[in-house]
Order: structure tokens, then sequence, then C-alpha cells
């Protein structure tokens, strides 16, 4: 019997309190279906061939380096080869980021590939164990060495222009105080002080999307937590804001690659 008929699907999320969230994985075939998110995702593969559809190409990550997706960048996930692959993975609020560098755009690691020593040590911390509960200033050393291990091997990027940072933030604050409300942009200009266009500007270079997409992406992270808890699909949408099911799955597919249905199913705690 090959590994392939002889082994499920799964992912286990690591249980461990903390600001990134942690899973571990096992794909016997195709993976996700094209999908973005508004997080780095980095990772290590562990065994067999991880390969992704990533900015117009093939990518194959094997055991050893480090994956660096940028956020908001469409991307898919299948095995490389009949045996399969088993990977870690962080999602990376790129707030996080941006409280360690403080306004810069940010970093992006071309082909989402890297051998790069530096990066391997600096999220090594958070790769090596699913099982490793974090001190909170080992989580801040950690996520600061992160931070600028991103950005030195990234490099400066040319042509760089000023953002403002504090009214990005300030737009970013109103969303998480009001996301059981219509958002409109011109409520997010009243509450930077920042006119709409600047500010969508400034949001996507700073926190790796758009002000809505950055919406609908709390309202999935809400949903996934009310399903992880038991809560119906339907109820769970329309808590978390969505229209009902329908829209909600959409956004989901749209976002992880994968259905709600799919997701739970796969669940290995």
């Amino acid at each position: 019997m090959s590994r392939r008929s002889a082994e499920r699907d799964w992912v286990r999320h690591s249980q461990m309190p903390g600001r990134i969230e942690r899973i571990e994985a096992y794909f016997s075939g195709h993976g996700y279906d094209p999908h973005r998110h508004d997080t780095y995702a980095i990772g290590r593969t562990l065994s067999g061939v991880q390969s992704f559809r990533y900015r117009r190409a093939m990518r194959h990550s094997l055991p050893g380096g480090t994956l660096v997706l940028h956020p908001d960048e469409v991307h898919d996930g299948m095995a490389g080869t009949d045996e399969g692959f088993r990977y870690r993975m962080l999602y990376v609020d790129p707030v996080l980021i941006q409280q360690v560098l403080g306004g810069r755009p940010l970093p992006f690691i071309a082909g989402g590939l890297s051998d790069d020593i530096r990066l391997r040590h600096a999220s090594e911390s958070f790769l090596q164990t699913m099982d490793h509960a974090f001190e909170t200033l080992e989580e801040d050393d950690a996520i600061y060495d992160l931070a600028h291990a991103l950005q030195a091997v990234a490099g400066q990027r040319r042509g760089r222009r000023a953002f403002d940072y504090v009214a990005a933030e300030r737009a970013r604050a109103y969303i998480h105080a009001h996301l059981d409300t219509n958002i409109a942009l011109d409520d997010l200009e009243h509450a930077s002080g920042r006119d709409r266009w600047s500010l969508s500007r400034d949001f996507r270079a700073l926190f790796g999307t758009s002000p809505y997409r950055y919406v609908t992406l709390r309202r999935l992270d809400h949903c996934r937590a009310l399903m992880h808890a038991g809560v119906a699909l339907a109820d769970a949408a329309l808590i978390a804001g969505f229209f009902d099911q329908s829209h909600m799955t959409r956004h989901f597919i749209r976002a992880f690659g994968l259905s709600p249905a799919r997701w739970l199913g796969m669940l290995k705690l």
C-alpha cells in the first residue's frame, strides 16, 4: 500500500498561547487551491517535496530551506512526489513586523524561498517544535529577530516613499473596534486623519493588504474560532458578520484555499 493511500491529510494547530499561529500538516497530494491571506506564511518542509505556484512560477521546497510567502500573494500547495509532504508553518501578522520596523515597507523575499542562514536561525525558535510555550519576553525577542532577518534578507527597496504609519495604525484600530458594523472608507478617513487614497496606499504597504481585505480576514478569523468551538457553519457566518453561510464560504476558500468543511475535517488536535 502506498503512503498516499495509507495516511490521510491532516493539520495540527499549536495549542500553546502566543501571538503567532503555528501549524504542522501533512498532505498526500493536493493541498490547497489558489488563495491569499494577509499574513506572512513562513515555514519549513520537514519531509518530501512541497510544491506551489507563486508569482507566475512553480516553486519546490525541500527540507532545510525556508518558505516566506508575502502577505496577499496568491499561492497554492501540493505534493511534488507520490510520498506527500509534511511541513510546519507560521502565520505572522504584519502588524508584529511593523511594531519592530516602525513604518518601513514590509520586507519582500523574492521567489518565496530562501537558503539564507539568518532567516533560518531567526525562524527556528518558532519552527523547531509545536509544543514550546514562549515566555512573553522570549516571544518578543524572537519576533524582533525575525523582523530584522526578513529586512536584512530582503534588502532595501528602491524608490521608497514616505508612509504615514501613525495614521494607518489609527485606521487599523478603528477596524478592530467596529468589526460588527458596516465599515466605510469615509469612516477610516475620519478616524485616521488621512485622505482615503493615501491611506489605502499606506495601509497596503504597511500591513500587506487593503482595508477591505483586512476587515474580511478578521471576520474569517472570528468565524474559524467559532467553528472550532463547535458553532454551526451557518451560525458562525452570521455571528462573524457575513450575509450568510455561502457568503462566508466564498471568502473562506479565497483566503485559505479549502472549504470550511474540509478545514474542520482535517484538524488534528
